[in-house]
């Protein structure tokens, strides 16, 4: 039971008193350590009565005049000594005394703080022991608090406690590590825990540690070339306190002329060799001075590219890489135009068909008459041969014989009837054998007039085979031996006398 106002009421009853006689009440105080001490008394004849004891003059009973069925008692004025039990105890007859016991137990609210500690950074010199770093503090609290620590840094806790005045506690609470350059400022937290408060108090500080400057450049790249301009060296500086004084310096003792210092930041307005030099940066503390360097080494200035020529060179590329295209198209266009001119468009060559190919298309006449032009037979000419003419609305709609009566060469066969028939597989080869030879000839020898369709008498005439030979004259010779001449006509490497 707790009882955190200044007066405190004990309760007292007796129940089930059928058949019992009471007589007489009494409180008797138990502390914690001592003797059992009557407070209050009262009899029904005689009346109350408080003897001597540590509660005297502030214990009473709650009614007046008091009743052996309502003997409550109240303290005024608690004090922390006042903890302990408090015994209602009955005389009865015929059953002797019965007794009620209340523990009476007394709170504290502790006064919470916490404070850092500013230590110095450990060095060799000073050696690695540990120090305090954070204190807490939780007194005249009752019962003692709990105190816990709540860090990232590495250490240790030790607590004590200190007993107060009214029975309360005082608990202490350090922390202890060994201080570094490096847990400066960071967070440390006490958290108090006790009775008396709903959740645990929170206290955050920093770690104040001290220590000389730590020195660092930074900005040189390494690429310092003469003419460059406006590079800069930044000092920076980390201590506790803060620093003083800083100092720019070179290993030579001058500084370059267009050297600009202003405050941590040392300006070169234009590299030149002078900049080849050592730069010092000293920064100062009451605890010590840090430093740091850095050796500048000067380069020739290097050829960059400009924009302009970048792009020059990007346009100049492209219109190359245009031309080239342009160039390839226009060859490509040329040579199909000289294909087309010399196999269709061509005066000498103007038809690809069978009657173009062994006869010509218009040209003048075989100088041994067995063209179809308009020369006729040439003089001298063998008229002994056979002459093939092309009739396109005969009956065989290809090559007639026009002296001797030999087969003609057509394309397609002849079924029953006479009745023309499509051309076969073969046909179609042959015709397609004899269109490439005549396209390699015309490739190689293509203005080149010079006829070879002249024959002496008794020489070989020329003779083809139909591809399905009905009449059988022809039978016996190779359809793939033809060979196509420069004015159209088809000759055979075989030579068939007659």
């Amino acid at each position: 039971m707790s009882y955190p106002s200044q007066a405190v009421n004990l309760r007292c009853a007796f129940t089930d008193a059928v058949g019992i006689q009471l007589t007489q009440v009494s409180w008797i105080y138990e502390p914690k350590e001592g003797e059992r001490l009557n407070i209050a008394v009262y009899h029904p004849n005689f009346g109350a009565s408080y003897p001597t004891s540590p509660l005297k003059g502030r214990v009473r009973f709650t009614t007046d005049p008091p009743s052996l069925s309502n003997p409550s008692i109240q303290i005024s004025d608690v004090k922390m000594t006042d903890e302990g039990k408090y015994i209602c105890e009955y005389a009865t007859y015929p059953s002797g005394n019965e007794q009620g016991v209340t523990s009476l137990v007394m709170l504290a609210k502790p006064r919470n703080s916490a404070s850092g500690v500013t230590v110095i950074a450990s060095t060799v010199a000073t050696g690695a022991q540990p120090v305090v770093v954070a204190r807490c503090v939780s007194a005249d609290g009752r019962p003692a608090a709990q105190i816990a620590w709540v860090t990232a840094v590495n250490g240790n806790a030790t607590s004590a406690s200190t007993a107060g005045a009214d029975n309360t506690v005082t608990i202490t609470s350090q922390y202890m590590l060994v201080p570094t350059a490096a847990d400066n400022g960071k967070d440390i937290s006490c958290l108090v825990s006790h009775r008396t408060q709903a959740k645990p108090e929170s206290f955050l500080m920093k770690l104040a540690i001290e220590y000389p400057p730590q020195v660092t450049i930074v900005g040189y790249d390494n690429n310092w070339y003469v003419g460059r301009t406006n590079v800069a060296l930044t000092c920076q500086a980390t201590a506790n306190p803060i620093p003083t004084t800083i100092t720019w310096k070179t290993m030579s003792g001058q500084m370059p002329d267009t050297v600009q210092v202003k405050e941590n930041v040392l300006t070169v307005l234009k590299v030149d060799e002078q900049a080849n030099t050592t730069f010092v940066c000293e920064v100062k503390n009451r605890l010590g001075t840090g430093k740091d360097q850095v050796t500048v080494m000067v380069r020739e200035p290097s050829v960059v590219p400009s924009n302009a020529a970048v792009v020059a060179g990007a346009v100049i590329g492209s219109l190359l890489a245009l031309i080239l295209v342009a160039a390839l198209i226009a060859v490509l266009v040329t040579r199909s135009r000289r294909q087309q001119q010399g196999y269709r468009g061509n005066p000498n060559h103007s038809s690809y068909d069978i009657k173009s190919r062994l006869f010509g298309a218009g040209r003048k006449g075989s100088k041994n008459g067995t063209g179809a032009g308009a020369g006729g037979n040439g003089a001298g000419g063998n008229n002994n041969s056979p002459i093939y003419v092309y009739k396109e609305g005969s009956a065989h709609d290809g090559l007639t014989d026009k002296v001797n009566q030999h087969v003609p060469l057509h394309l397609g066969g002849r079924g029953e009837g006479g009745v023309a028939t499509a051309p076969t597989a073969q046909d179609i080869l042959l015709s397609g054998e004899l269109d490439e030879a005549e396209r390699r000839k015309f490739d190689q020898l293509e203005d080149d007039e010079e006829s070879y369709d002249h024959f002496g008498g008794g020489g070989p005439i020329l003779q083809l085979r139909p591809p399905h030979d009905q009449d059988g004259i022809m039978s016996g010779y190779l359809d793939d031996d033809m060979e196509s001449q420069r004015d159209g006509s088809v000759i055979s490497r075989t030579a068939v006398y007659v």
